[in-house]
C-alpha cells in the first residue's frame, strides 16, 4: 500500500473540466461560442457536458453563457453611452432581434426600457447597491427589487 499511487477520482476531474468551461464562459462571453466548441475544449461530448454542467450548476451552458451576456448587457445599457445595437454586438450577440427577445425573457424588460429605468433608478440608488439590484435573474426566480 505504501508504495502504490492512488488514482485520481474521475468526478474531481469532471468537476475540474466543468470549473474551466464555466470559467470559459466567463471570460469569453462575447465571443461566438456554442456548446460543441466548449465541449471540444473540455474532450467531452456535447450531450454529455449539457448534462453534466447542469448537474454541477442547475443550467446549461447555454443557459450560463446567455445569463452571463445579459448581465454584461445589463452593466453597458446601465453605463448609456452605446446604443442598445451597440450593446447586442458587444456581448456576443449577432442579431439584435435575439439580443432583444432573450434580453427581455431574462430581465423582464426591453433593453431600451431598462435603459430608462435604470437611469431613473441610479439616481436614487449608491452604485455599490445599483450593482445587486439589477442583477438579472434567470427565469425570474427571486422577485425584482425596487428602490422605495
Amino acid at each position: 500500500m505504501a508504495g502504490m499511487a492512488s488514482s485520481p477520482d474521475p468526478r474531481r476531474e469532471e468537476l475540474t473540466r466543468l470549473r474551466k468551461v464555466r470559467d470559459r464562459i466567463d471570460r469569453e462571453h462575447s465571443r461566438p461560442l456554442d456548446v460543441a466548441a466548449l465541449a471540444r475544449g473540455a474532450h467531452m461530448s456535447a450531450g454529455h457536458l449539457s448534462r453534466q454542467f447542469r448537474l454541477a450548476y442547475g443550467e446549461s451552458p447555454y443557459a450560463y453563457l446567455l445569463t452571463r451576456r445579459i448581465e454584461r448587457a445589463t452593466a453597458l445599457l446601465r453605463r448609456g453611452d452605446l446604443s442598445v445595437t451597440e450593446v447586442c454586438f458587444a456581448v456576443g450577440f449577432s442579431s439584435l432581434g435575439t439580443f432583444s427577445t432573450r434580453f427581455t425573457e431574462i430581465v423582464g424588460t426591453s433593453p431600451d426600457g431598462y435603459r430608462r429605468e435604470s437611469a431613473a433608478d441610479a439616481a436614487e440608488l449608491p452604485s455599490c447597491v445599483t450593482r445587486f439590484v439589477m442583477r438579472p435573474v434567470r427565469n425570474r426566480e427571486a422577485p425584482v427589487v425596487r428602490a422605495l
